[in-house]
């Protein structure tokens, strides 16, 4: 039987281990590899690791060692499992024995081959900044009792509020880059048709014409070539193929 970790997290407090996180996925590999020493006993270990999906971003994976890392890939092998289903559904998901569970036939065979006998789906709760899951392994049936599915429960609620702040954070940060990205573009992009403007003696509008004609020809985005453009001329006498 899996050891019984009280009811306190066994972690710094969880606002101070994010701000000395560099980001989400530091976090929560501090945050998994807690509650896998916490719930592992000598001759029984447990592995935990965390799915994260956002809108429009890549899954964040994070794990308390990289088996915990192998072990959730066979889940997106699949696509289907139980951290992914207790994320997508914000449900709990309890395998009591993986060879006999009905539910994933086929990620059940890949899970039970790689030594997995047990496992637990239990979601965390992001009020729609995002949808997550803690996954837990055991390399034994029946390793999680009643005590231990509370514990894990207020361990993942407790951790909830937090890393709805880090995904928070995260999406500002990811704005913040998309806009400087953004801008940085358009500031080479103007560049690029003033550049054009004066070799050709034309208006901006034509200018704007030659460039994306020319990025459609090439087959380049704009902004990499307006980018070769204004590279070009910064190294010396404009030698350039945009006629007007």
């Amino acid at each position: 039987m899996t050891g019984h970790p009280t009811g306190s997290s066994p972690l710094a407090p969880l606002q101070e281990l994010l701000l000395e996180s560099e980001d989400i996925t530091g976090f929560l590999d501090t945050f998994t590899a807690g509650i896998a020493e916490a719930l592992s006993t000598d001759g029984e270990q447990v592995w935990c690791a965390v799915t994260l999906l956002r809108p429009k971003r890549s899954t964040t994976v994070a794990s308390s060692s990289p088996q915990a890392a192998s072990l959730d890939e066979i889940q997106f092998h699949y696509g289907d499992g139980p951290c992914l289903t207790a994320a997508r559904e914000h449900r709990l998901v309890h395998v009591a024995d993986i060879r006999t569970d009905p539910r994933w036939p086929a990620y059940g065979a890949a899970a039970a081959e790689a030594g997995i006998l047990s496992a637990l789906g239990v979601p965390f709760e992001l009020a729609g900044e995002a949808a997550a899951g803690l996954d837990v392994y055991a390399d034994h049936p029946e390793a999680f009792d009643e005590a231990v599915l509370e514990v894990i429960q207020g361990q993942v609620a407790a951790a909830s509020t937090t890393l709805r702040l880090a995904v928070r954070m995260a999406r500002h940060r990811d704005t913040e880059t998309d806009l400087k990205t953004a801008m940085a573009s358009r500031t080479t992009i103007d560049l690029a048709v003033g550049i054009i403007m004066g070799q050709n003696r034309c208006t901006q509008e034509r200018a704007v014409e030659i460039l994306g004609a020319a990025s459609n020809h090439r087959n380049v985005k704009l902004r990499d070539l307006a980018a070769d453009l204004v590279a070009t001329v910064g190294k010396g006498p404009a030698s350039t193929h945009f006629d007007a």
